[in-house]
């Protein structure tokens, strides 16, 4: 039997950090790094598991024998097990082996601070470290700017295995070969964001990567962790910010993965009430307890600090907040208050967000969060849980309700496109249409459209045009773009061929052209979280499904006035009232020829009436082109 050196990178302020929660740079110090003691180079392991009786570093460097080279178990109490192994380099293939004395049970787990992790289905750890030279200075420079609440801020989602297929292999893009084609399609595309669906290692490809086992390993289904780095920065040098998806809520219960790592519930809640989710089969973090926290905060900062994220889309943010969320009478244990808040998970919450921004005050944090629980996007010093933006499901939920029904019954239902707008601004909201929308039979967006072909189509160039210039920022998930007909399939690749036609290809265009009026345009984003930044013109003529509205930005020459018909029935002479008088000039219609429309309504610029209409001194009449949106500005 050989012990592995003794060594240790943790200092006695680390102990004391960890110990109580507060220390947010666990990776420097936990998981598997490779140093030179004594002379020799080799890999230095540290892991948390503090009701092990032993724990082995087993590996393809030792054939898997636990003898061969055991960790020390630190003297502070701390439950750290940690070792130098000599000779042991990048690359090589490890698990901890952990012997429980009070159970008398052996688990063969994975690093949970693994830098990488072996290609599914295959579940061990390997040592890994790279030297990337970032070539994004530019973009971290000037970061700021491009994430401000008062910038232009349009996401494309994107699930990394079903973007592109190679179609000569069969086989999905590499991280390399995604810094060449879906940098320059998002580019193309006008959108300021690309966000991934869960790119850190899970086991499990119907997850979607929303079961992860590797927090802190980029999932090497693509490549190496230096490839996805070389992606994120070839975004930015485009000029495109990255926004993952984080997934702090749960994890499952794979053999190694965190599930009773040491023998004990180290990771989970010990009460099941609190520590099994039972919608996703999976665990639940015990968000009070201190190492726990400091290893998810750790987890954040690690993907802002070495992987020059712009930003973390938090899933789940609603089951974390409600000890009674999805669960029955009596599955579920009032917090201290007899309330049903999960008090622990909220302070967790709080201290994540405070972390990030104060390291990171230049990226983003966007919960997706379905509830009315009161400022989950205001500071926390408003009593706020501190979030950046919040998504908008009430907008998502209505207006694709309304866009379902066929316009003859819509005249019954514009309340549902308005409701939104008595709450858009006690938020900073996110306008969502992601994969949630697109799976398990709620069809593809373009087939949720009522109508013949030529009627969905300019249904959804209606929505999305109602999605960009109402207040928000933007998310859109791929295929959406240019109406994917079929659900969305994480096994299959999107269905580009379908740009060969001109209704699709229509539909790209407008999203493309709406992206570049929205990066182009300062009324629908320089207040777009504010009341100040919206005015309604008419939004009571049920009868013509008509309304109209401004949007304001902090010059009164950059508003824009914004007209929508919701039927296939033009409007004549439509009449709308001015907030003041002057010539009109067209700058987007989403009927155009371009887009696949009629382009039969085509307004270059109209002068103002001295007539009153909409309790307004100055009017115009307008044509509205059918089931099209029209948007102006004064000359």
């Amino acid at each position: 039997m050989a012990n592995t050196k003794v060594h240790s990178l943790f200092t006695d302020f680390d102990i004391d950090l960890f110990k109580a929660g507060k220390h947010y740079r666990l990776y420097e110090k936990f998981g598997s790094h490779i140093i030179t003691v004594d002379n020799e180079i080799g890999t230095y392991f540290a892991v948390w598991a503090p009701s092990a009786k032993k724990v082995s570093v087993i590996g393809d460097f030792n054939f898997w024998l636990a003898e061969d080279h055991q960790l020390n178990v630190r003297w502070d109490g701390s439950g750290i097990w940690e070792g130098f192994i000599p000779g042991v380099q990048k690359g090589a293939t490890y698990k901890y082996k952990i012997e429980n004395s009070d159970n008398n049970t052996t688990t063969e787990k994975a690093d949970p601070f693994a830098r990488r992790c072996e290609h599914p289905p295959k579940t061990a750890s390997q040592v890994w470290d790279d030297d990337y030279k970032w070539k994004d200075k530019e973009w971290m420079k000037n970061r700021k700017k491009n994430n401000a609440l008062d910038a232009p801020f349009s996401v494309y989602e994107v699930h990394l295995g079903s973007w592109k297929k190679q179609v000569e292999e069969n086989r999905f893009l590499s991280y390399i070969e995604l810094a060449d084609e879906l940098v320059a399609y998002v580019k193309e595309m006008n959108f300021t964001h690309v966000e991934f669906m869960p790119i850190m290692e899970y086991p499990y490809d119907p997850s979607w990567g929303y079961q992860l086992t590797g927090y802190f390993a980029p999932t090497s289904r693509f490549g190496y962790p230096d490839e996805f780095k070389q992606l994120v920065d070839t975004f930015h040098e485009n000029g495109i910010g990255v926004l993952l998806d984080w997934v702090p809520s749960h994890f499952p219960s794979d053999d190694h993965g965190l599930g009773f790592f040491d023998g004990s519930h180290l990771y989970e809640h010990p009460d099941r009430r609190k520590g099994y989710h039972q919608d996703w089969k999976s665990l639940i973090f015990n968000y009070g307890r201190n190492e726990i926290k400091a290893f998810l905060i750790s987890n954040a900062i690690f993907w802002l600090d070495q992987y020059h994220a712009d930003g973390l889309r938090v899933d789940a943010v609603a089951s974390m907040l409600f000890l009674d969320y999805s669960r029955e009478e009596g599955q579920w244990e009032p917090n201290i208050y007899g309330g049903r808040e999960y008090l622990e998970a909220i302070d967790f919450i709080k201290d994540m967000n405070a972390t990030v921004y104060e390291a990171f005050p230049d990226v983003q944090t966007i919960a997706e969060e379905s509830t009315s629980f009161p400022k989950v996007s205001r500071p926390i010093y408003d009593g706020g849980l501190g979030f950046g933006m919040k998504w908008m499901m009430g907008w998502m939920h209505d207006t694709l309700g309304y866009f379902q029904k066929e316009p003859v019954y819509r005249k019954h239902h514009q309340n549902e496109l308005t409701f939104g707008l008595n709450y858009a601004f006690s938020e900073n909201f996110m306008l969502p249409l992601s994969h949630d929308e697109v799976v398990y039979g709620k069809k593809s967006i373009v087939d949720k459209m009522p109508g013949d072909e030529w009627q969905k189509f300019a249904n959804l160039r209606l929505l999305y045009s109602f999605m960009y210039t109402h207040p928000g920022t933007k998310l859109l998930f791929q295929g959406g773009e240019f109406g994917q007909t079929s659900e969305w399939n994480f096994e299959g690749s999107l269905d580009w061929h379908l740009l060969n036609y001109d209704v699709h290809k229509g539909a790209q265009t407008l999203v493309k052209d709406l992206n570049k009026l929205y990066k182009t345009e300062p009324a629908l984003f320089e207040k777009q979280f504010s009341h100040e930044g919206f005015e309604w013109i008419d939004h009571s003529d049920h009868q013509n499904s008509v309304m109209s509205y401004i949007r304001k930005g902090n010059n009164e020459k950059d508003n824009l006035l914004i007209i929508l018909n919701y039927t296939p029935i033009p409007r004549e002479e439509y009449r709308i009232g001015l907030p003041k008088k002057g010539t009109l000039i067209e700058v987007f219609n989403s009927d155009a020829t371009k887009y696949n429309g009629t382009g039969n309504f085509k307004t270059e610029k109209l002068s103002s009436d001295n007539k009153e209409w909409n309790g307004r001194e100055n009017s115009i009449a307008i044509n509205l082109p059918p089931l099209g949106m029209l948007a102006f500005k004064y000359k």
